[in-house]
């Protein structure tokens, strides 16, 4: 059996390590210096913010450095990292800021948002009501004028941004506003754009009156998978004194290691890395409209943040494209959301993105054998090996 599973993570690593072009928005590849922490001494120790165990004082150290990273990356005036994914961190401040029979709005999952967040899941558990921000499909954002008049009208307990098809900023100052107004909280779920956020290229959400800024940290942002919760003053301190034990005991030193590498990374590299996938994210979106692939939001440039979206109408189209794109290593969700993190952390720009379009389009439009296109995806994949925007 361990021989099975040691042969099974060698030909995982293998295959998708190394011969796949990875284009799932949710996912990225780590430093080999953050990596490698996540198999330390760290992985066994246990620590506590009442101070029970001993033997902990250089985990003490690590943490403090990763919040001092984290509040000058994304200036904020808290931050904690012991979340232990962006699901969490959601969790976190719903339990903090609601109570049973509040209403909450958000955008919903048939709109791209985060299925987590919506009636099957947190408020199921969490009895708080949820409704939807009023939508637009063609602009893929929420509506101002609509959602302001709705905020008014039901005065919600909370209202997040945020969602898992997120193409563009959301009008985070102009709904602030009114959200003030009826004493809402406002939460932003950054799970898919951290790292555009981090990089200076997207928004800023903090600075434009969200409360609270949180989620996972290895989608653009390029940690290990986790969570973390941003915040002002106010908000995160209630935050950071319920954390332990209400939410999160061991908080896993092991990765908060590696995300503190990470986010020194960000603090020296962001902005180029960021900018640089959103640059990719548009070049391909752009290539593939060109080939013909529906390709959303064409008279808005398809895209301001990592991801693309190919509209093929439900889960059940897209697992075919997805299956067929599997066939000759590259790699997409069912939903057919395309995402440029992990490509461009292994340094790929715009000239492979064409390449990458022209790829798709064989297998897709032009119906060629998946095993032929196969061939040229892991030469491709092979000449971008080593991981960029990170220290030497």
């Amino acid at each position: 059996m361990i021989n099975e599973i040691l042969s099974l993570v060698k030909k995982h690593e293998g295959w998708r390590g190394n011969e796949c072009v990875n284009l799932i928005p949710s996912e990225n590849v780590m430093s080999p210096q953050a990596r490698a922490l996540l198999s330390s001494d760290l992985t066994h120790r246990y620590t506590s913010s009442y101070k029970f165990y001993m033997g902990t004082r250089f985990i003490d150290e690590i943490e403090e450095h990763g919040e001092k990273l984290a509040k000058e990356v994304f200036n904020a005036e808290t931050a904690d990292l012991r979340p232990l994914s962006g699901h969490v961190a959601d969790l976190v401040f719903f339990a903090n800021f609601t109570k049973p029979k509040d209403i909450v709005m958000c955008v919903s999952e048939a709109d791209g948002g985060y299925p987590g967040m919506w009636k099957k899941a947190l408020p199921k558990f969490l009895k708080y009501k949820v409704i939807a921000f009023p939508f637009s499909k063609e602009k893929m954002n929420v509506k101002i004028e609509e959602a302001t008049a709705l905020i008014q009208r039901v005065k919600p307990k909370a209202v997040v941004f945020g969602a898992s098809l997120f193409l563009f900023p959301q009008p985070v100052r102009e709904v602030v506003k009114v959200a003030r107004k009826v004493n809402a909280y406002v939460g932003y779920d950054g799970s898919h754009v951290m790292g555009l956020i981090a990089g200076k290229t997207f928004q800023d959400p903090l600075r434009e009156g969200a409360n609270a800024l949180f989620g996972s940290t290895h989608k653009s942002l390029f940690g290990p998978q986790g969570g973390i919760f941003l915040a002002d003053k106010e908000h995160g301190e209630k935050v950071k004194k319920n954390m332990f034990p209400g939410y999160v005991d061991n908080a896993h030193w092991n990765r908060i290691a590696a995300l503190t590498v990470a986010l020194a990374e960000m603090k020296e590299f962001g902005k180029q890395y960021a900018a640089q996938v959103v640059k990719n994210a548009q070049a391909l979106a752009k290539a593939l409209g060109d080939y013909g692939f529906p390709v959303v939001c064409r008279s808005l440039g398809y895209t301001e943040s990592h991801q693309m979206f190919l509209d093929y109408g439900g889960y059940k189209k897209g697992r075919v494209v997805a299956e067929r794109l599997e066939k000759a290593n590259i790699i997409a969700d069912c939903g057919v959301r395309l995402g440029t993190c992990e490509i461009t952390r292994r340094g790929m720009k715009e000239e492979e993105m064409e390449e990458i379009a022209v790829l798709m389009k064989r297998v897709i439009m032009d119906k060629e054998e998946p095993s032929k296109v196969k061939e040229e995806a892991i030469k491709l994949v092979s000449e971008f090996q080593k991981v960029e925007y990170c220290f030497k």
